[in-house]
């Protein structure tokens, strides 16, 4: 498996198996950014495409000197945000929530263990639609994307005292309003 480093390189050079190897490789990410920035799977499929689109253009201007992660996270953080501006000056005809559409189908689990999980996220994608925006952002790029501290600082321009006093903030009332919808959680 080649490095990321490499495969921009050969992106660069216009090697297209290396391009569909970055988009294997980063898919599930982006279309879990765009998912819960969008809440709705099939928006968020239309806003990853646009995403990658907007990344093999911009092959270019990414630098090398930062990893190739935040600056991906950064291009589809814009993506999203400029798509979610669209929305509210063009609301859409229907609102749907994509938590149905979402479900995948997948090897080995039980359905139990499969109920159990859908029902988990379900609350937890609802506990977090009861944050603020600026804590669920905080969640989203530092508890489930993985950046490091000094990553979402410089994402999100802010610094990295404040990135830890919000992310510690966000998870306590992540923490309570899982508690408030479910008290048995976690019992």
């Amino acid at each position: 498996m080649l490095d990321v480093a490499t495969l921009v390189e050969r992106c660069r050079q216009g090697d297209d198996l290396a391009w569909e190897a970055l988009v294997r490789r980063f898919q599930s990410r982006v279309f879990g950014l765009a998912y819960h920035y969008m809440r709705n799977a099939e928006e968020a499929r239309d806003v990853a495409q646009e995403i990658f689109t907007r990344i093999y253009q911009r092959l270019d201007t990414f630098e090398g000197g930062e990893t190739f992660m935040p600056w991906m996270l950064r291009l589809a953080r814009n993506v999203c945000i400029d798509s979610l501006r669209r929305r509210k000056a063009r609301p859409p005809a229907s609102s749907e929530t994509g938590d149905e559409t979402l479900r995948m189908a997948a090897m080995g689990p039980t359905p139990e263990d499969s109920a159990s999980a859908r029902s988990t996220r379900q609350l937890l994608y609802r506990a977090m639609d009861r944050m603020s925006e600026s804590d669920r952002e905080i969640l989203l790029l530092k508890e489930i994307q993985g950046l490091k501290v000094e990553e979402v600082s410089n994402l999100l321009g802010i610094p990295t005292g404040t990135v830890k006093s919000r992310c510690n903030r966000a998870r306590i009332e992540l923490a309570t309003r899982i508690r408030r919808l479910d008290p048995s959680y976690g019992t």
